[in-house]
């Protein structure tokens, strides 16, 4: 049972880690400049807020997990 858990992958490369952190920022920039943009049209905050929050769970979802997109350069270890 425990073997399917010890199965998944837990890392990222550094090339992978550049492409999350791209990643996160332009989603986090785009959707609070939509939210507040929106906000300001309807004039009200908690939109601005939903928006923001939707831009921060789809980045969360996007970028957290170790999706195999961000493993595709990984080291290659030398022998001391």
């Amino acid at each position: 049972k425990m073997d399917f858990f010890t199965s998944i992958p837990t890392h990222i490369d550094y090339v992978g880690q550049a492409k999350a952190e791209k990643l996160y920022r332009a989603i986090i920039t785009l959707f609070s400049i939509v939210g507040f943009v929106w906000g300001y049209i309807v004039q009200q905050f908690s939109q601005s807020v939903y928006i923001l929050g939707a831009g921060f769970l789809l980045a969360a979802i996007l970028t957290v997990p170790p999706w195999p997109m961000y493993r595709r350069n990984p080291l290659n270890w030398q022998v001391p």
